[in-house]
């Protein structure tokens, strides 16, 4: 069949056809960085959307549509199920904080803990629900934790 006598409509639940992006279990804690951040990329996604829809011709661009809708259907669940987290240092490791740990070897590494999608190791930032920040979580300056099979000593919390 000539792609002429295709319907618009089928062609959009082609595009529509992405797999969705998966939704973590967790609960969804966010720093109110994140939050903006979360705010930001849906704000993002709905002009991807808006642009897509405008350009009239999903064929074309099928790839761009099928993204944006996804994307769109993403960030819409993570913003809706967000839980806004501040908290006030008390002294002991805790979402939203920095901690500071000491490795056996004399490494020193610092990560703020924060939410799933703000998470990003290469900039320090960890989520509450990896490895490390459950080690950590609720500890306190001198104690210390196994971190991936290491023993780390906690020598700053902020």
């Amino acid at each position: 069949m000539s792609v002429a006598f295709t319907r618009e409509e089928d062609l959009e639940a082609t595009a529509a056809d992405l797999p969705d992006r998966p939704v973590s279990a967790h609960p969804n804690l966010v720093t109110p960085d994140g939050l903006a951040m979360i705010e930001a990329e849906l704000a993002s996604a709905r002009t991807a959307y808006a642009a897509a829809q405008a350009k009239g011709d999903i064929e074309a661009d099928r790839t761009a549509m099928a993204r944006a809708t996804r994307d769109l259907r993403y960030w819409s669940a993570r913003r809706g199920n967000a839980q806004l987290v501040e908290t006030a240092p008390d002294g002991a490791v805790r979402f939203g904080g920095s901690v500071t740990i000491e490795r056996e070897d004399g490494r020193t590494q610092t990560w703020r803990i924060t939410g799933e999608d703000e998470a990003d190791p290469a900039k320090g930032s960890v989520s509450h629900v990896s490895p490390l920040a459950r080690a950590l979580m609720g500890k306190r300056v001198g104690d210390s934790a196994v971190v991936a099979g290491q023993d780390v000593e906690i020598t700053a919390v902020d």
